[in-house]
């Protein structure tokens, strides 16, 4: 079977830097400290399927350099380079180049390695040509359904889809606005579909968004209630993003970004804060809570959206101080009810699996598994 495959270098990059995406802002995430984390990830996938032996039942064939081959070199394995001349910064138009030299190659399923804007380039250069797409999960977001749930799954559902066993079906692509959610106002529309593989619970559909309803929004206060409630005189609290959240900032009193990361102590509030603000700013970390909730439907609890919560932090703050709160509607849209991290430490991943309390009403928590 051919396989293309491709990576977006950049894709990540604004995440633990807090840019909320890499669209147009590659350059601005560089200068900030970030780092790549898109070849990380597809050398990860790759060696995934040397352990499947999936490698004797494919062809690979990539892009030069960073946006293939690199990483296929890294894993010990051989492919196909594709005739692409890329320079020191990569581009949509690449991407979109090498998908069509992709599709003159008659390659039986497209992976990429990126996120929501890399979908969208894949989605244009296909211009109706249809082929199985696989999103190897590398962005900040990753709203649209085309995404693996992790590195390991995508490689797992690869294997799948090799086997015949995964159904092929249409999935989202989101086109997300991120400069409006640069300005914290969430704006997304339907780009369109691309065909992917599916099985349950491997890939975790397009995100859903919280509904404005009057019971959502009771439910939602009822939770920010109990939340206040419960939090320690004199300490420090990481708010993340999302509806859920921003009610508890409310009761509060205080303004807080709605898509970003904030630090509430002392009846203050340090808005919009990446990685380094926040390791740089809270030193009593016995003190200190982190209080959270899943994307609708995806059911990812952290390493979605929220990258500036990164592995370092979740390590000096323990499972026993993440705060997670979803009301019964959001609870109820997770396919198979079960949580999920993905923060690309696999040491941090593994300590914050099992099973969590979830506030979804005054005084009332369910336990949730997380995987």
């Amino acid at each position: 079977m051919k396989i293309g495959f491709l990576i977006n270098p950049i894709a990540g990059l604004g995440g633990k830097v807090g840019l909320k995406g890499t669209d147009n802002a590659s350059r601005e995430a560089f200068a900030m400290g970030a780092t790549p984390i898109a070849s990380v990830r597809a050398v990860q996938f790759l060696k995934r399927l040397k352990e499947l032996e999936l490698t004797r039942k494919i062809n690979l064939i990539t892009c030069p350099s960073v946006m293939g081959y690199d990483a296929v070199k890294s894993a010990g394995l051989t492919a196909e380079i594709l005739p692409l001349s890329i320079g020191s910064e990569t581009s949509a138009e690449d991407t979109k180049l090498a998908v069509r030299l992709m599709m003159e190659k008659d390659v039986d399923f497209l992976v990429f390695v990126g996120g929501d804007g890399t979908a969208r380039d894949i989605f244009d250069a296909l211009n109706g040509k249809v082929t199985a797409v696989l999103g190897v999960p590398s962005g900040v977001k990753m709203y649209s359904g085309i995404f693996a749930a992790s590195v390991k799954e995508a490689a797992d559902l690869l294997q799948a889809s090799i086997n015949g066993e995964a159904q092929i079906i249409d999935f989202e692509i989101v086109d997300a606005n991120e400069e409006a959610i640069r300005s914290d106002k969430f704006s997304t529309r339907l780009y369109g579909f691309l065909k992917g593989p599916y099985m349950p619970a491997r890939i975790l559909g397009s995100k859903e968004i919280s509904p404005e309803t009057l019971d959502e929004l009771e439910n939602q206060r009822a939770i920010a209630k109990f939340v206040v409630e419960e939090m320690k005189l004199g300490g420090t609290y990481i708010l993340g993003p999302g509806t859920t959240i921003k009610c508890v900032a409310d009761l509060l009193g205080i303004e807080k970004t709605l898509l970003g990361v904030d630090i509430y102590r002392g009846g203050k509030v340090i808005k919009d804060v990446n990685e380094d603000k926040i390791l740089g700013t809270i030193t009593d970390w016995n003190n200190t809570w982190l209080i959270v909730s899943p994307i609708g439907r995806q059911g990812m609890l952290l390493g979605r959206g929220n990258q500036q919560i990164s592995p370092e932090i979740l390590r000096e703050i323990g499972k026993e101080h993440v705060i997670v709160a979803a009301t019964r509607g959001k609870i109820q849209g997770i396919e198979g009810t079960i949580l999920r991290v993905d923060t690309g430490d696999s040491k941090v991943d593994e300590m914050l699996r099992g099973y969590i309390k979830v506030v979804t009403e005054y005084r009332e928590w369910r336990l949730m598994q997380i995987i």
